[in-house]
């Protein structure tokens, strides 16, 4: 360990439960949620049924992406939580980066974790018949936040077991919107199909990314997942190749059933879409599908945070107690229960938003730094380079580096010309009132925080490390 941190067993006390199954579950739960549920209906707005192609463009850039996670994980790094913190921060000896880094990414898995349960809300009373209100969507979605925070407090099995089982249920309802939908398309509906031009086209893939933003969550279950140094490089291409496959087919099928207008109305789009051309029962099971789409997403989020906190607890950047494991279930219950509270906090403040707004950006600079490193890591780290199994030869790896750090690097200059363009036309006096702050100022803001919580945590853990030389020294005499 760089900078002399000491650390504990608290990663280790974790239960290995999880098997290739619950791998795939977990991350192809994340990928199929929201994302083609929710976003896919908004991202017409801008570019049109070409959505269907964005799909496409984007998973070269996620694949390429998902090789520098494949390396790391066939290290004995991937035996350990923490993700892209924990392999920045052994990658290039300090802990600065990656703090803030790993800060970032729990704000905004909390601000998903907190939207993904109000879309479940707005799902179910949409799907209810009458029987639930718009009036109940708060209570369903803590409701749903508090089904799954006491699952994950049960043990990680219970996440996998519950995970594998929704993913069954949504494969299901994939299967019966797609294969006869495709028999139901009309190509007119297609036309035209780039609504806005290349303009548009381009402004609708930072939102689109939305969809596979998420899919490295599966490296925080590496200290959970049996022979994961084996099994998670692998699982990580093959789950992302099978949900673009996913995406592309059921946005074509919903494109070609309904015009897009209808679709970007819709709080079901899908239930709708397969309501043309289904029987009343068939329809109402994609909508459960729907359903599980967005509870296999809220699962699997849910564990991001805790990990996390574990990890900088084991740096010394957090407070011990907030890395701490139950033995009785193997689970970090107070990171877990603080994941939970703030989640919660943020549904009953209406303030989701301030969270939720920084969550794709802040993973794209994650993701553009974590492809950086896996270039630099021959030089910056040749002992850890030395340990790497997977077997991808060296010149693919700095391949897919490259072709990362330029997409993600095209997306962040996408948004970078959005929110200057706001910050152009809107003063910030309006900018808070029309709740119009752009991601570069709660980015700013929220790195700004984490900066001074890693000051003091570097300034505690020098103190703990002084307190247990001096002990040393003192039982030497």
């Amino acid at each position: 360990m760089s900078g002399g941190q000491k650390r504990d067993g608290s990663a280790s006390a974790l239960r290995r439960d999880l098997g290739t199954v619950e791998s795939y579950a977990a991350l192809i739960g994340i990928l199929i949620g929201a994302g083609i549920f929710k976003v896919t209906g908004q991202a017409w707005l801008l570019t049109g049924p070409s959505v269907i192609l964005g799909y496409l463009v984007l998973a070269p850039a996620v694949v390429a992406t998902s090789v520098a996670y494949s390396i790391y994980l066939s290290t004995p790094l991937g035996r350990e939580p923490g993700g892209e913190y924990t392999h920045l921060s052994r990658t290039f000896g300090g802990y600065g980066l990656a703090f803030v880094g790993a800060w970032l990414k729990i704000i905004s898995y909390i601000g998903a974790l907190a939207y993904l349960a109000l879309a479940f809300a707005e799902y179910l009373v949409e799907l209810s018949g009458g029987l639930l209100r718009a009036g109940d969507r708060l209570a369903v979605a803590l409701a749903a936040l508090a089904f799954f925070y006491v699952v994950h407090v049960v043990g990680v099995r219970w996440f996998g077991r519950i995970q594998v089982a929704m993913c069954a249920l949504l494969g299901l309802s994939i299967l019966v919107l797609v294969v006869p939908g495709l028999f139901a398309i009309r190509p007119a509906n297609y036309r035209p199909f780039f609504t806005h031009g290349w303009t548009g086209f381009a402004a609708s893939l930072p939102p689109l990314f939305f969809a596979y933003a998420g899919f490295e969550s599966l490296a925080q279950a590496a200290g959970e997942v049996r022979d994961s140094t084996r099994r998670l490089p692998i699982i990580f291409i093959k789950g992302i190749l099978v949900a673009t496959a996913a995406y592309f087919l059921m946005s074509a099928v919903a494109f070609g059933v309904l015009p897009g207008a209808r679709l970007a109305a819709s709080p079901a789009p899908m239930a709708e879409a397969a309501s043309v051309y289904l029987p009343v029962g068939a329809a109402w099971f994609v909508g459960l599908g729907a359903l599980m789409a967005l509870t296999t997403s809220v699962n699997a989020t849910m564990l991001v945070p805790s990990r996390l906190a574990l990890m900088l607890a084991r740096d010394r950047l957090a407070p011990r107690w907030l890395g701490s494991v139950l033995p009785a279930t193997g689970t970090p219950v107070l990171g877990l229960t603080i994941t939970f509270a703030a989640a919660a906090l943020l549904l009953v403040s209406g303030q989701v938003s301030l969270a939720l707004n920084i969550a794709v950006f802040a993973l794209v600079v994650l993701y553009f730094v974590h492809s950086l490193a896996l270039f630099l890591l021959p030089k910056a780290n040749p002992v850890l380079f030395a340990s790497v199994t997977a077997r991808v030869p060296l010149s693919l790896q700095r391949a897919a580096a490259i072709v990362s750090m330029a997409a993600m690097g095209g997306l962040i200059a996408l948004q970078v010309a959005q929110d200057s363009s706001t910050l152009a036309r809107l003063s910030f006096a309006q900018r808070i009132s029309q709740h119009a702050l752009t991601t570069l100022e709660l980015c700013a803001t929220w790195a700004a925080i984490g900066a001074g919580i890693y000051a003091l945590g570097r300034r505690r853990g020098a103190r703990e490390r002084h307190d247990y030389e001096a002990a040393l020294k003192a039982t030497s005499r």
